[in-house]
């Protein structure tokens, strides 16, 4: 009995003594909380008054148009947006484009495909896609001591190395170097960018080599003709005939590839199942057990565009019969969650408010004002921002002085030089038609032979970026506010067929009540209701897998970008970011699921920002037949007076402080303009402003 008493006499003591350590693991977790959050303090204050201090400068010419001041020695500065040319071929040729064919060796041929399989980012394309890659890059050869690509040239090849070795080195100083098998320059492929390091030879190389067109070629006929494809087996199958166009090209958009070998059973009789099958390739052999013979009793062979267990879609789930694979067999496949989602239509979006008859006269009296006006009636009052496309400036009314407006002044030899002209069409396009009071107006344009101008309303309260960086981050119910206020306006744009393509905070500005407005079009794109666009564009922190995969893209892709915002207010800084635009990427294609969400993150934030992160478009929250229905119906946003907000009655959970229309304290301080004029511009462009 004595030795039973010490084990639990022994016992209680290492109860006692892991209750201690827990308590002082506790303790410490709370204190090394603490010292975080005044890491970030410390951290906040010192980006603002590094902002303050230093001057801004302009930014490289590479960066888009419509980004402001760039900081660079800043912690976080502002970010500049990507924009690749537009395509060279028409997407509607795109099935006649005879793509080059280059012969190679087997040997060669499979070094490429494990080259291409080993590249972080070529790897997450299809077997297909690659498959057509290998054939159609061509051998280029470099003697010892060349240079294959300078730091800071403008690329547009890839390369896979066959023989040799390279030496990699980045501002004068040795990174590495590759040997056979490696993939290098793969940036350049998706637009057009500035090599970020020199690549030279050190012994005779032999190389296989692909540019930007003909791989972007490849990306968008591959899923052109794969999307027809699935098309027309839905079409072919009675359980869809009925559907809208619109719904039977969102369901070939998430439907799957599912490969099996022959002798693998698809489906098993009597098993639970929720999944619909159509045969892209192969044989299947349907069969049913027979309970007199103790045997399986054939019933039918089903090939190529054949289907079977629509019944699960319905949810009737018990199979009814064996479907077993007679050979190598592919299969697209679609789950009943998915099909529910999708089903019933897209529902239209409803513009209430936004273009009724009071509306409507309202903006004509406008246009009658603002078409009377001239450049020389305004003056300038002080700069609200600076970027490399030029300035924007705040303006009065010379005869209305209490009437003051935006006026953003872009250099004509910087559009052109971008290759920016089609851009400031579209901007100046649909903001001209934007009447939704979370998006900013654009009441008139001007130019002369120096500039473009655009005249804006102002929004006083400032850049929702500025409030970000002097804050650190955003409580649940600010986080809220702002993301309620990006709906509002993707709600009106999408309902109009546009993608808006470049949300961050750096495109939200506050307007004098506190209200968030979308600005910057510059990316945005009309593009009609269901359709696809494919031009590279974005914020690299802010894209959508399916624009790094040049898959195409639609509005869900500004759903994307919502889940980020969302992430960067709640926690400072974006989910995916890595030292250079390729790793970010990467990281990106890794998806959501790979993030490590702050605890500072609730459980309904989390799971809103994952719904709208899924790497599939079409299983989006705002893609699916209820539209931004299902993101303002989200737990996260329960109890959230959706009508005040639209109204402008709901209390902003941040007031600006805006003393007169021509307070500017909101901004940060900006020098003078001091740059010499541009030349004029001679590029035979037919400005159409």
């Amino acid at each position: 009995m004595g030795t039973l008493r010490d084990l639990q006499y022994a016992l209680q003591l290492k109860i006692e003594e892991l209750r201690q350590r827990d308590t002082l693991i506790d303790e410490l977790e709370l204190e090394l909380d603490q010292k975080d959050e005044l890491i970030q303090r410390l951290q906040n204050e010192l980006d603002k008054y590094r902002s303050v201090l230093r001057p801004a400068t302009a930014q490289q010419v590479q960066a888009q148009q419509q980004s402001l001041v760039l900081q660079p020695d800043q912690h976080r500065s502002k970010r500049q947006a990507i924009s690749a040319e537009p395509t060279a071929c028409d997407i509607s040729d795109l099935s006649h484009v005879t793509l080059p064919f280059y012969p190679k060796s087997p040997q060669s041929k499979e070094m490429i495909r494990e080259a291409i399989l080993d590249n972080d980012f070529m790897k997450n394309l299809e077997l297909s896609q690659i498959h057509e890659i290998v054939d159609c890059m061509y051998p280029v050869e470099y003697g010892k001591d060349a240079c294959i690509i300078e730091e800071g040239d403008v690329g547009s090849l890839v390369y896979v190395m066959e023989e040799g070795k390279v030496e990699v080195t980045k501002e004068g100083m040795k990174l590495c170097t590759m040997g056979p098998g490696k993939v290098f320059g793969e940036l350049a492929i998706l637009y057009n960018c500035t090599r970020t390091a020199t690549v030279r030879t050190l012994v005779h190389v032999k190389l296989w080599a692909i540019d930007r067109q003909c791989y972007q070629t490849i990306m968008m006929r591959t899923g052109l003709i794969k999307h027809a494809e699935y098309m027309d087996f839905l079409k072919s199958v009675p359980t869809f005939k009925g559907l809208p166009e619109e719904t039977l090209s969102k369901l070939a958009d998430v439907m799957e590839e599912t490969h099996y070998e022959d002798g693998d059973y698809i489906i098993r009789q009597g098993a639970r199942g929720d999944t619909f099958f159509i045969i892209s390739n192969g044989k299947v052999n349907v069969t049913q057990e027979d309970p007199d013979n103790q045997g399986p009793v054939h019933l039918r062979e089903l090939t190529r565009g054949d289907w079977f267990g629509e019944r699960a879609l319905q949810g009737e789930d018990v199979r009814t019969a064996n479907v077993m694979a007679a050979d190598a067999v592919t299969c697209l496949v679609i789950d009943r969650d998915s099909f529910k989602h999708l089903i019933g239509g897209l529902e239209e979006v409803s513009n209430r408010g936004y273009e009724d008859v009071e509306a409507k006269a309202k903006y004509e009296a406008e246009n009658a004002f603002f078409s009377g006006l001239k450049l020389n009636d305004f003056n300038i009052v002080d700069t609200l921002g600076v970027g490399g496309f030029g300035r924007v400036e705040l303006v009065q009314l010379k005869k209305e002085e209490a009437k003051t407006f935006a006026m953003k002044i872009l250099k004509k030899r910087y559009i052109v030089d971008t290759r920016q002209q089609e851009h400031i069409r579209s901007e100046k396009q649909i903001m001209s038609e934007a009447h939704c009071d979370f998006i900013v107006r654009l009441y008139r344009t001007f130019k002369d032979r120096k500039y473009l101008y655009m005249l804006l309303e102002a929004c006083l309260g400032g850049e929702l970026w500025t409030l970000l960086r002097d804050r650190g981050s955003f409580d649940d119910t600010t986080t809220r506010f702002y993301t309620g206020c990006v709906v509002e306006a993707f709600a009106y744009l999408h309902a109009k067929g546009i993608i808006y393509r470049d949300l961050k905070p750096e495109n939200l500005l506050l307007d004098s009540h506190g209200y968030a407005k979308l600005v910057d079009f510059g990316f945005a794109k009309k593009i009609g209701l269901c359709k696809k666009t494919w031009t590279f564009c974005g914020t690299p922190e802010y894209v959508a897998p399916e624009i790094i995969l040049n898959k195409g893209h639609d509005v869900s892709a500004d759903y994307w970008s919502l889940g980020i915002l969302m992430y960067e207010l709640l926690t400072g800084s974006p989910p995916f970011s890595g030292p250079d635009p390729m790793k970010t990427y990467n990281i990106i294609l890794r998806g959501i699921d790979m993030v490590e969400f702050p605890k500072k993150v609730t459980k309904n934030a989390t799971n809103l920002i994952k719904k709208l992160c899924r790497d599939n478009p079409s299983e989006r929250l705002g893609n699916q037949k209820s539209g931004v229905k299902d993101i303002q119906k989200h737990k996260w946003f329960e109890g959230f007076n959706w009508e005040g907000l639209r109204k402008g009655t709901l209390t902003p959970p941040i007031r600006p402080d805006v003393s007169s229309p021509t307070d500017t304290s909101n901004f940060d301080s900006f020098p003078e303009d001091t740059d010499e004029p541009p030349p004029d511009d001679n590029s035979g462009w037919d400005y159409d402003f």
